[in-house]
């Protein structure tokens, strides 16, 4: 899973990695060459006294060290850029992909898991493609160069290496075997830190309103605690490999001086070879150190690219046509032909052979009690997602045929919780339509009944928009996210419920003001009030996902009982005539 993932995203940096190759290339054979050199001063310089030879030998030797210091800085110079382009890749492609999910492939994953796979799941397959790069020649040319040069040195002494190499390997991987599923545990508990942190800080007022500091406190705790204890379990096990690995180089090293001690006091071994021979351990030793670190970071990586995988594997439900209609004709009528819904696994369908028509120039009013699918019903002509049977169609085309910018420029839509984007209010304002002035922007405040708590904020236009809005209150909220629908200016207008915060006398105001506005439009609104709904050129009622009921308010409060007891639960007998 891990190789795939980063061969797929290695293809665009194939030159670059060519030249780290190289590169690494280089420095290994340099650093190769140096421990042979330091023998040869040693016995055909130092020990014959030949000072000439020493200098020359030792001037070569700090040529050889140059070369193999700018070879590793160039080679981890381009690493880094490399690996560093792959995390970016990596986050454009999981980012893009997510953009296109629904509603139901949200739910699924969840935001906070959503933003750990982005983030530090990435940061993960970075960090080990960084290590990799590194080392995918040295630690190899490394460790079977310095043995084949050991060789060259002295063949009896080489042979103890044939006993500490493979001993190293299996307490080494003795011990990663074990690591993959604690590093799952792990990315897991951040994902749940993630989750309740989230959860506190959007909640913020709900705690403090029902007291429950203490309560969330534990909870945070609880959740930090469990990582902590999953990392120390990693951890644990990791600090395990340092006194492993050192232990059996120790251990090595003695042996080998110790035999080579003997040889060289009966003769058959040169001073040099012995130093240059503990050399190449050394190189050899590093080789394992550099594999080592990698294999630390592997189990993690491999956790990590199975999670993003995961995401990049699931198909997204709302799949862009192959043909997308670019033109429409008559783009303000929008009709719902036998439409079904069902989320997945639930028992019940939440739409049931909804039949629905509304026209440019009109006002069509949705009502029904809580759970009778009306904001499903909405969702389902922006795509947020698709209907399980039948069709919505916006200009006489099937939406799932549309091209999706068409889609968004015909549909305007504001959804029951609106959100703003930290910015200004001009940058939330132009979100729809990047290219409207600051005219078209004022009208559009004006007609949302926002115009005159925009001038009093200090900038106006350029006021500080926190994210999701959060220094406004609901109410201005409400009037911003219908100023920024107003500003795209589409053929059709769906409110869901997006009157709820508003007081009486704005609602009024506000309403008369968009009748003006959108007189052209189609114009759907889901509302629980039924002041805001009663004077709607046509009123459909929802009851349990299916139409119970079309007409007038006067018509309905006759003959619809289901509309009548809505009504009458929020308005006296006299009020609703």
């Amino acid at each position: 899973m891990l190789t795939r993932l980063l061969l797929r995203h290695l293809r665009p940096y194939r030159g670059t990695f060519a030249l780290v190759v190289g590169l690494q290339l280089i420095q290994s054979l340099a650093t190769l060459l140096l421990p042979t050199l330091n023998a040869d001063l040693i016995d055909h310089g130092v020990l014959r006294g030949d000072t000439g030879y020493v200098l020359t030998t030792g001037v070569l030797m700090i040529a050889v060290t140059l070369l193999q210091m700018a070879a590793a800085g160039a080679a981890v110079l381009f690493s880094a850029k490399i690996a560093m382009g792959i995390g970016r890749d990596l986050r454009a492609t999981v980012f893009r992909h997510v953009q296109d999910f629904s509603v139901r492939e949200m739910g699924r994953f969840g935001a906070a898991s959503l933003i750990t796979r982005t983030t530090n799941d990435v940061q993960q397959v970075q960090t080990l493609a960084l290590l990799a790069l590194t080392l995918v020649v040295a630690a190899p040319l490394m460790a079977i160069g310095g043995i084949a040069m050991a060789l060259g040195q002295d063949v009896p002494l080489a042979l103890l290496l044939l006993v500490f190499a493979p001993l190293m390997g299996l307490a080494v991987g003795l011990i990663v075997r074990r690591l993959p599923p604690v590093f799952r545990g792990m990315q897991g508990r951040v994902d749940l830190i993630n989750r309740v942190l989230r959860e506190q800080i959007t909640g913020i007022r709900v705690i403090r309103a029902f007291v429950r500091d203490r309560h969330e406190q534990r909870r945070f705790a609880d959740a930090n605690d469990e990582l902590l204890a999953a990392g120390l379990r990693a951890g644990r096990l990791q600090a395990l490999m340092m006194p492993t690995v050192f232990i059996v180089w120790e251990l090595a090293t003695v042996a080998i001086i110790w035999v080579g001690g003997h040889r060289i006091d009966s003769g058959s071994l040169q001073p040099g070879s012995l130093i240059a021979f503990l050399g190449y351990l050394m190189q050899i030793f590093m080789a394992v150190m550099m594999t080592l670190f990698l294999a630390m970071q592997l189990p993690r990586a491999e956790v990590s690219a199975e999670r993003l995988q995961e995401v990049l594997a699931t198909e997204p439900g709302l799949t862009p046509p192959a043909a997308p209609v670019r033109h429409l004709h008559g783009s303000g009528r929008l009709e719902l032909r036998g439409i079904d819904f069902s989320y997945p696994g639930a028992e019940e369908p939440v739409l049931r052979g909804i039949d629905l028509t509304a026209r440019a120039g009109r006002t069509t009013a949705v009502i029904g009690s809580t759970g009778s699918g009306k904001s499903t019903l909405l969702g389902l002509v922006p795509r947020l997602f698709d209907a399980t049977a039948g069709e919505v169609r916006v200009g006489g085309v099937d939406v799932r045929d549309l091209d999706p910018a068409l889609l968004a420029r015909t549909v305007g839509f504001v959804p029951q919780k609106p959100y703003l984007f930290s910015g200004t209010v001009a940058s939330n304002l132009r979100y729809g339509n990047p290219g409207a002035t600051d005219d078209d922007l004022w009208h559009a405040l004006e007609t949302a009944r926002a115009a005159d708590f925009v001038r009093g904020l200090d900038g106006g236009l350029d006021a500080t928009v926190a994210q999701g809005g959060t220094n406004f209150s609901g109410g201005q909220r409400q009037r911003l996210a219908i100023a920024r629908v107003l500003a795209a200016r589409p053929d059709v207008y769906l409110f869901d419920d997006s009157f709820s915060a508003l007081d009486n006398a704005t609602d009024a105001a506000l309403r008369r003001a968009l009748a003006a506005e959108t007189r052209d439009a189609t114009v759907v609104i889901v509302a629980q009030r039924v002041s805001t709904i009663r004077g709607a050129d046509r009123i459909v009622v929802l009851d349990q996902g299916q139409v119970v009921g079309t007409g007038t308010h006067d018509t309905l409060m006759r003959d619809n009982p289901t509309y009548r007891e809505i009504v009458l639960s929020q308005l006296t007998e006299e009020e609703a005539a």
